[in-house]
């Protein structure tokens, strides 16, 4: 189902995770991301590539984003996850539309 917002499809797509920790999560505990990178235990090139919105957040590294936030994992694959259905709805519609909806008796 379709994201909504106020019985109406949501034309944004849900933010980032990566979004949320650069802009949010890192200022609020005082972290640079050379900082974050070591206590994660992941390359710095690895968190900025999450950071800017190129690569997803996996369920290891909300595993280990989980621990240092101290929010355990699932908020950060529910996040990614939200971002990467509304994508795919997007990305799949026409086809989509031509598979037919069977349903168990």
């Amino acid at each position: 189902m379709p994201n909504t917002e106020i019985g109406r499809v949501s034309q944004l797509p849900p933010t980032h995770p990566g979004e949320i920790l650069r802009e949010d999560v890192l200022p609020e505990l005082r972290l640079t991301v050379t900082d974050a990178a070591v206590k994660l235990g992941v390359s710095r090139q690895t968190l900025h590539r999450i950071l800017s919105g190129e690569a997803a957040v996996t369920a290891e590294m909300a595993v280990r984003l989980g621990k240092l936030c101290g929010n355990g994992p699932r908020l950060w694959l529910n996040m990614q996850q939200a971002r990467d259905l509304w994508h795919a709805e997007r990305a799949l519609a026409d086809q989509v539309a031509n598979i037919p909806n069977l349903r168990l008796a």
